[in-house]
């Protein structure tokens, strides 16, 4: 993706992490390992200009049932006088039992599936008793959630269908009006595939200005960690601030889809959004997302997998901004995938479009003293002793440099550093492993970037820690 056309030679792209290869020695290439997550992470701080209107960090005695003034319980089959099966063709029966829904004692909500020796499915389903959640005018809301799905893949998740979501207030207590209502599915996923899908739904069904049943969707992958192995942050961000208004979908804070409201009619639009909203957090079984990738689930599908639920965050913000939200400063996950472009601040990085899985946008234009910042990476009471990064490189012969990790300080002492050399092209991926000292607790990150020669070295699109 090097482009000599004039253009100087300080621009590049990767997407996700940062990485390191050896210099002079070629490249070392290792597919990084899934890395033990921590379980419990505080919810973020609220940025500045940001308002918390709603959280719950589930925190309470393992085996306990959720905050009954925060959350309701949905049971059964349907919602009463609802579509059977929840509307989608689902198998299982929704209970209110710890079984199915608990805490885990370490603040996480398990949502577990389950099936008795007879073959009946059960899991659980909770919403939020407010309806209220919508930005002011001219303002933003943002819905966010760090979630683990379960962690079950291939023939064993056949049939399973985890899901963070939101329904318009005129839902509860109609059960007859969708679409027209509105639907915003913040994460969706089956089959134990490493996919975040999102949604908006509206309009009439079938088809429609908003392609019912399918709604307006795109879908990325998860980074560092799969979407199974790891958490990550899904989140939905809605800007009243911007023309046309827009709903932005991100995971880990990188948005991969918007819908604007010039895509659709005004009437739909008003209809979809012109109300307040509840959060749903379920996993279903069965039912017409899951049987359109092989169905289930069947005899070969493993119960007992749960999605676990470490917060749910609601803020507000009375202005647009910047039209953006950085992942807030003080909560990044060591442990999964920091984006590169999420820095705090920088000198030398230029951001731009990548062509790695997932897409999205990399740092380049990286050089000899160039650098980034990411402020407030926690990484636990654990000790971090790896470091993975995400990086490419088009470099020419003979160049090469370091990707080094620094903490609190760019005149601190590396806890690690890595050599990089050409990786075959400026778009061209590695994921590379790399020992650490060990760290624990909360610091503020640096990348710094350092060589001999001038020239560009290095793309970097992510990277994480590990144990």
């Amino acid at each position: 993706m090097k482009d000599t056309s004039g253009i100087p030679p300080r621009r590049r792209p990767l997407r996700r992490v940062l990485v390191a290869v050896l210099g002079t020695m070629g490249v070392a290439v290792a597919a990084a390992t899934a890395a033990t997550l921590p379980a419990n992470a505080s919810a973020p701080t609220p940025p500045s200009g940001w308002t918390q209107v709603f959280l719950d960090d589930f925190n309470g005695a393992a085996g306990s049932g959720v905050d009954t003034a925060d959350w309701q319980y949905d049971t059964g089959t349907s919602y009463p006088g609802g579509p059977a099966n929840w509307g989608t063709g689902e198998v299982e029966t929704m209970t209110s039992g710890t079984g199915n829904v608990s805490l885990d004692g370490n603040g996480n909500l398990l949502i577990t599936p389950r099936r008795d020796a007879s073959g009946n499915w059960t899991s659980g389903r909770i919403e939020t008793k407010r309806t209220d959640f919508q930005p002011p005018a001219g303002g933003r809301l943002r819905v966010q959630a760090r979630i683990q799905m379960p962690n079950v893949t291939g023939s064993a998740a056949k049939g399973y269908w985890p899901a963070f979501w939101m329904l318009g207030a005129p839902y509860r207590g109609n059960y007859q009006n969708w679409p027209s209502v509105g639907e915003l599915d913040i994460m969706e996923n089956v089959q134990g595939f490493n996919t975040d899908w999102a949604t908006m739904h509206c309009g009439t069904n079938p088809g429609g200005p908003c392609n019912e049943t399918s709604g307006i969707g795109n879908s990325t992958s998860c980074s560092g960690t799969t979407c199974q192995a790891g958490f990550h942050t899904y989140a939905m961000e809605w800007d009243r601030s911007t023309s046309p208004e827009e709903i932005r979908f991100s995971l880990d804070g990188v948005t991969f889809h918007t819908v604007k409201a010039n895509q659709v009619d005004a009437t739909t639009w008003s209809n979809a959004t012109n109300h307040g909203f509840f959060v749903i957090l379920n996993v279903a079984m069965g039912g017409g997302f899951p049987g359109a990738f092989g169905g289930g689930p069947d005899s070969g599908t493993q119960p007992g997998h749960p999605m676990v639920v470490d917060y749910v965050q609601v803020l507000r913000s009375s202005d647009g901004g910047s039209g953006t939200t950085p992942p807030p400063s003080g909560n990044r996950d060591a442990y999964g995938a920091i984006q590169a472009e999420s820095y705090d601040s920088q000198s030398g990085v230029v951001p731009e479009a990548t062509t790695d899985t997932g897409g999205g946008q990399d740092i380049g234009s990286l050089a000899n003293g160039d650098w980034a910042l990411y402020k407030g990476v926690n990484f636990g009471s654990t000790a971090a002793t790896q470091f993975y990064g995400r990086v490419a490189s088009g470099a020419a012969n003979g160049v090469s440099g370091l990707v080094e990790v620094r903490l609190d300080s760019r005149t601190n002492a590396p806890i690690g550093s890595f050599a990089l050399a050409d990786t075959g092209g400026w778009q061209s991926w590695r994921t590379v492993p790399a020992n650490i000292s060990p760290v624990t607790g909360t610091h503020d990150v640096y990348l710094t970037f350092t060589s001999g020669q001038p020239s560009d070295f290095v793309n970097v699109n992510w990277f994480d820690f590990g144990h």
